[in-house]
């Protein structure tokens, strides 16, 4: 386990609201906010500044003691996220901690615990306690383990999830909350359909039900939570394209511009925001790609994970477009 350096930094916090932006908005600078400065050669009133505005976030959840915060956002270094997790059929404290140690080795700034199966909670509380960058989840990925049917999730159980996430230090969640249920039929003319794993869950669950995703309707209680905490959102690219020929349609664009709706909201609730974004695109479609996201989402970061192709290397310095390739 590391030491907890955030501890006597947070005992002082009261809430109901101890998010980042909270305070930035206040004018206060954090010592997250001071930490940053340094590790980011700008002045704690840029950081301040840019948090405040919603342009950088700092995934900092309270319950995360042993974090040594970074940012995400224009004026900061690009930065590089690592996805770990068990599997149905593996699951193992020490192999993910041993996962942990070589991303954080080599220089990942944050890590993604996509734990599918097995020891879920356990195998997060141990990458948590031991994790000095952020790190984040997909709670819909240890709902559906919790059922037998994707019909049967509910709206209380992923609002239980996220809590349960939350209260142990989970610094960011992928919430895919833009994939409403007008946008499914859009999908169906794509090559590749929708690739993202959370966002075909909520698309079937919504055809399934007949009903309108969840994530959406319950979005501000999921603000609530967030704002306790202080976790930031990760608004999930549900219907990203997973090829070129995909790439810029209907659905894409249509989410994305309610995800812009959704970040305006959680920053009513001083609750930090970055969007993930934008899948495999063509190279002569990535300025077109950012332009929309500054534009749609008010000029959140935006964020890919880098995990699909390691030949696109091509990466925007907000936090950025995701695959691409000439045609």
């Amino acid at each position: 386990m590391l030491s907890p350096i955030r501890k006597p930094w947070v005992e002082k916090r009261a809430g109901p609201v101890v998010s980042q932006m909270h305070y930035a908005r206040r004018g206060v600078v954090t010592e997250e906010m001071e930490f940053v400065a340094k590790r980011e050669s700008l002045p704690a009133e840029t950081v301040r500044a840019e948090v405040a505005r919603g342009r950088m976030i700092i995934p900092a959840n309270i319950r995360h003691v042993e974090l040594e915060p970074m940012a995400i956002g224009v004026a900061s270094k690009c930065k590089i996220n690592a996805n770990i997790g068990n599997s149905a059929v593996t699951s193992n404290v020490d192999e993910e901690l041993e996962k942990l140690h070589m991303a954080v080795h080599y220089g990942s700034d944050t890590v993604m615990d996509l734990s599918t199966g097995g020891d879920i909670h356990g195998i997060r509380e141990a990458i948590l306690r031991n994790s000095p960058v952020p790190i984040g989840t997909v709670p819909i990925y240890e709902a559906i383990a919790r059922v037998s049917h994707v019909r049967d999730l509910t709206p209380e159980l992923l609002l239980e999830v996220i809590e349960e996430q939350a209260e142990q230090g989970v610094d960011y969640m992928t919430i895919h909350a833009g994939v409403l249920r007008d946008f499914v039929p859009l999908t169906r003319h794509r090559i590749t359909g929708i690739v993202s794993r959370g966002g075909a869950l909520m698309a079937q669950w919504e055809v399934e039900n007949g009903k309108e995703n969840f994530l959406y309707t319950n979005f501000e209680k999921i603000c609530r939570i967030f704002q306790k905490y202080d976790v930031s959102f990760s608004l999930g690219d549900g219907l990203r394209p997973g090829c070129l020929a995909d790439a810029s349609d209907e659905a894409q664009f249509a989410e994305l511009r309610v995800l812009g709706e959704l970040t305006k909201k959680a920053w009513e609730y001083d609750v930090q925001v970055m969007i993930e974004g934008p899948g495999h695109i063509p190279m002569d479609q990535i300025k077109l790609q950012v332009d929309k996201e500054m534009e749609l989402c008010h000029e959140a970061p935006f964020y890919d994970r880098l995990a699909r192709r390691f030949n696109a290397l091509l990466r925007h310095a907000k936090g950025a477009p995701g695959p691409a390739e000439s045609r």
